[in-house]
């Protein structure tokens, strides 16, 4: 890991265009369905990662920062930033705004700029759980964050951090199911706006002979451990 890395910590928030889950409150517009939408967002196993809502910094640089995952509750209050980011403000305002899609591949080879309401009408759909991660275009990442400046200013980040870092952000919208097979970063935190993301942690999940290209977005993973976000 290079020192850029180390110094980097990492702040993503996500909008998933997924079925909302029975009993959620609301979904911002973004349900939608279509073909393959079953198995595309397909209940997983339910999370093992500890969840706490009264988290001191000092507890959580000791027990967690550098050593183990932990879904962190009520940290901030983001009403205002996901009551923006529902499908039909984000497009009356960001529409006609072009975004750069990447290849959902390790290093994101492929870069498309496409306008953003194109890429959530004609693209924007769930995805085949055995597509392959460089056939996937999905916008994450790349952020404009002059142009994004209205919607990116409402955003509360997490109050906890790490000493000797700094703080980058990224965010992006995807349709259900898709996702990068495998990569790895510095030290993040991860906020889902709407559906949910799930993560699986390092295990047999690595197919060796095959090229980081040519990974499904979802694929096959023993011994491994998955962990959701709702």
């Amino acid at each position: 890991m290079t020192l850029a890395a180390r110094l980097l910590v990492l702040l993503v928030f996500w909008l998933l265009a997924a079925p909302a889950r029975p009993g959620s409150e609301g979904d911002g517009g973004w349900q939608r369905r279509g073909p393959g939408t079953s198995a595309a967002v397909a209940e997983e196993p339910r999370c093992t990662v500890e969840r706490r809502a009264d988290l001191a910094y000092a507890e959580f640089i000791q027990q967690y920062a550098y050593s183990r995952p932990v879904i962190l509750q009520g940290l901030t209050d983001n009403s205002k930033f996901r009551a923006l980011c529902s499908r039909e403000r984000l497009l009356a305002s960001f529409g006609d705004n072009v975004v750069r899609l990447s290849t959902a591949n390790t290093y994101s080879y492929q870069k498309v700029d496409i306008p953003f309401q194109e890429y959530v009408e004609r693209l924007l759909h769930p995805q085949d759980p055995n597509s392959l991660g460089n056939d996937t275009l999905y916008f994450f990442g790349d952020n404009n964050f002059t142009e994004w400046a209205s919607l990116f200013r409402h955003y509360t980040p997490p109050t906890f951090g790490l000493l000797g870092t700094t703080p980058a952000y990224s965010f992006g919208i995807a349709g259900a199911g898709s996702g990068v097979p495998f990569h790895w970063h510095g030290p993040g935190f991860s906020e889902v706006i709407y559906g949910r993301k799930v993560s699986t942690s390092a295990g047999s999940c690595i197919p060796l002979r095959r090229h980081p290209s040519s990974i499904p977005t979802r694929p096959h993973c023993p011994g491994s451990r998955t962990h959701t976000q709702p």
